[in-house]
């Protein structure tokens, strides 16, 4: 088999489409390496372990949420706008990616355990978002660890919906309406 140079990413998009598709527990480095055409043994000179590779998947996609959620906050002025925004970059995220945000969707619960508190992660920059606006007296004034929670979930469940055909896509197309219900629930 002639190598190529891009078989770490095509094994990391080929695990990403199988672990959305199958779930993490479902999907083998057998099934891995036959849909990117190499040898099982070949995955293991880039990743020790399946382990390894859905922590690594799920840790740098996370953490790259986190980071543009970051940007949406030095970006904007005021909640609302920040929440639009937010709201735009989940749909446009789910819309353009729908495996990526399918698996950590989905995935979430396998690995959060994994998290250590000095990676930047989506919950931590929504809780800092609604931080500000509690500080600024843009938001109710209550737990921005709620206000969080209520947003994701928000956005979520639809979200999960549409990954299991119960709401059409695209999703971005529904981001108005999405970022209109959030803004009512935290918004002073």
């Amino acid at each position: 088999m002639p190598r190529h140079p891009d078989t770490r990413q095509r094994i990391e998009r080929a695990a990403i489409a199988l672990f959305a598709a199958k779930g993490v527990d479902a999907t083998t480095t057998k099934d891995i390496a036959a849909e990117v055409g190499i040898s099982e043994g070949a995955i293991y000179r880039h990743f020790r372990s399946k382990d390894e590779l859905t922590w690594h998947l799920f840790s740098t996609h996370y953490t790259d949420l986190a980071r543009h959620i970051d940007a949406v906050m030095v970006e904007s002025e005021g909640l609302a706008d920040r929440i639009d925004r937010t709201v735009e970059l989940f749909c446009g995220l789910f819309d353009r990616e729908p495996e990526l945000f399918a698996f950590i969707l989905l995935s979430q619960h396998g690995q959060l355990g994994r998290v250590t508190d000095d990676m930047p992660t989506p919950v931590e920059s929504l809780r800092r978002m609604f931080q500000d606006g509690i500080d600024r007296g843009e938001c109710r004034e209550t737990d921005p660890d709620l206000m969080a929670a209520m947003a994701l979930g928000l956005v979520t469940q639809p979200a999960t919906f549409a990954i299991y055909g119960r709401i059409a896509r695209p999703l971005s197309r529904l981001a108005p309406v999405l970022g209109d219900a959030v803004k009512r629930a935290v918004l002073a």
